[in-house]
């Protein structure tokens, strides 16, 4: 393991532990030149599916993109990074079970909307004025229309 302080490649490891419910091991080195100390996670590999956009573009899954859209659609909301993690993880363990080589990038937005009306009301009315490209208020309106009387 490369040191992150001086990038000599000798360390030793001071503690191992399970991490993430078990998914990973946290270790803790010590570089054995400037004696530093860094933390590591060692996690299985995933192999996730291929997103196929909607213009028929074809890239790795990036979990990353969906999280950005969840802070965006959170922002000044009531809900932790926690919440955020977990609803992510979800999504990946549902695509990770499926074993299919691809998915629809609509099929990820729809699951992303569905978790998002369980979590706050909020973030998905914004998540989804993006995500369905409403073309005007009336649209808009009838989102909110629906959740309403979900919610009743």
């Amino acid at each position: 393991m490369k040191c992150p302080f001086c990038g000599h490649q000798e360390d030793k490891v001071m503690d191992s532990r399970p991490s993430k419910g078990g998914s990973a091991i946290r270790r803790r080195r010590e570089c054995l030149q400037c004696q530093k100390r860094f933390t590591t996670y060692e996690q299985i590999e995933e192999i996730l599916p291929m997103v196929v956009k909607r213009d028929g573009r074809r890239e790795p899954f990036d979990r990353l993109k969906i999280v950005a859209g969840i802070r965006k659609a959170v922002e000044k909301r009531p809900v932790s990074s926690e919440k955020i993690e977990a609803l992510v993880d979800d999504i990946e363990n549902t695509l990770m079970e499926r074993a299919a080589k691809e998915i629809n990038s609509t099929e990820i937005g729809e699951m992303v909307m569905n978790r998002l009306k369980e979590l706050d009301d909020v973030a998905y009315v914004r998540f989804a004025s993006v995500y369905r490209q409403f073309k005007d208020i009336n649209a808009f309106m009838d989102e909110v229309k629906k959740l309403l009387n979900r919610k009743s």
